[in-house]
């Protein structure tokens, strides 16, 4: 199953038919893609499942109805189990950034953590999960896809926000102040938390 969000709306790629009443199932071959984006955008469209019973078949589809940019980035832990949160946008969100030509995903995810924060002594623990959301650049729609990778650091130097990419703080949070931050964040940054960090479908907050 995939997750693509538009404005925080998730469209789910699946292999099942059937995913929920709410849900608005479209074989994939059906779908016009930038169509559904645009009615997703106007609110016309909130629950939405596009199947195809080939699990393969899924993001090769994403990757051909949109131009992909990638990008890499870090879920930071200290050795306090604080977490690294960069304020951009008027949103809490974790450094990530795009793919240099002839980078790796790992390699640009620990510069892209550097850059935008000031952290180093940085050590990738384990590849998380990809998230996918669509944007509008030139007029035109597009894919990103990020790849995340949870981290380490025993760094308690500086934090030192990326001014040039539009950050204006870097801050360490605990549990408790994490889960608040998540309450300001994008739905598919959400995803890359642990289970007590989730939180409901946005929609379910919708009265």
């Amino acid at each position: 199953m995939y997750k693509v969000f538009v404005k925080d709306i998730p469209i789910i790629l699946s292999t099942k038919k059937n995913i929920g009443k709410q849900y608005t199932a479209i074989p994939l071959k059906l779908v016009n893609f930038k169509g559904l984006i645009k009615k997703i955008i106007k609110g016309k469209l909130i629950y939405i499942n596009l199947y195809h019973k080939s699990e393969e078949k899924l993001e090769k589809f994403l990757r051909k109805k949109l131009p992909v940019v990638e990008a890499a980035g870090g879920l930071v832990y200290n050795n306090k189990r604080e977490i690294l949160f960069i304020y951009r946008n008027s949103k809490w969100d974790l450094p990530k950034g795009g793919i240099k030509k002839g980078e790796g995903y790992e390699k640009s995810a620990l510069r892209e953590v550097r850059e935008e924060t000031g952290v180093k002594k940085l050590e990738i623990r384990r590849f998380i999960d990809k998230t996918y959301h669509v944007f509008k650049r030139n007029g035109k729609f597009k894919l990103k896809i990020t790849y995340w990778y949870e981290m380490h650091t025993v760094y308690r130097g500086p934090l030192v926000p990326q001014q040039e990419e539009g950050i204006k703080k870097v801050k360490w949070k605990n549990f408790e102040k994490s889960q608040r931050a998540l309450q300001e964040s994008y739905e598919n940054v959400k995803l890359l938390f642990p289970k007590e960090y989730l939180t409901t479908h946005p929609n379910d907050r919708i009265s």
